[in-house]
């Protein structure tokens, strides 16, 4: 099964809309969906199953049953992805479609990119085959997984940060 979790601030109508086209003839319980707010507000899919809103204890077991996680491209839902592991396809928001303040989303997925595990579709259109290829393949071969300990380059910023923060300034 494919996990659709959007993130409950917003609706993504362009992602849902995307999956559900990519969906139409297969079985409804391929996919289920969180897929916030829908309805009159929304776009609602009609090739498979959804929900706006799930518990903690549902959203765990659709998560742990999942081979395939697709989301907006947000921390939570990379780091959530990252951790139990599990592969992630994420699709960014994009301000000048109107779906977010900013394009943040766009320099996280470029950001994550390159890391195991995480599959980055640019746009609806990418989206469909990415999928494709990436369900033919093993389940085993799929998955990333978050690192124990930081990084190097994190490790060296927090404490050019805390050194910088230490110095004396000015005088009192």
């Amino acid at each position: 099964m494919i996990f659709l979790t959007v993130g409950t601030q917003l609706p993504f109508d362009r992602l849902v809309r995307a999956l559900d086209n990519w969906n139409t003839g297969q079985a409804p319980d391929r996919v289920f969906g969180q897929i916030a707010d829908p309805g009159d507000k929304g776009y609602m899919p009609s090739n498979f199953y959804f929900k706006d809103f799930i518990d903690p204890e549902e959203f765990a077991q659709k998560y742990e049953d999942a081979k395939l996680i697709v989301a907006h491209a947000g921390m939570g839902s990379i780091i959530s992805a990252l951790t139990h592991p599990k592969p992630i396809v994420i699709m960014p928001r994009r301000a000048d479609l109107y779906e977010h303040r900013n394009d943040h989303q766009l320099a996280t997925a470029q950001q994550f990119a390159s890391r195991d595990g995480i599959y980055v579709a640019d746009d609806e259109i990418v989206l469909g085959s990415l999928l494709d290829e990436l369900l033919a393949r093993p389940k085993e071969e799929l998955a990333g997984q978050a690192d124990a300990h930081a990084g190097p380059e994190l490790i060296a910023a927090v404490r050019s940060f805390i050194l910088e923060g230490s110095k004396p300034r000015g005088k009192k």
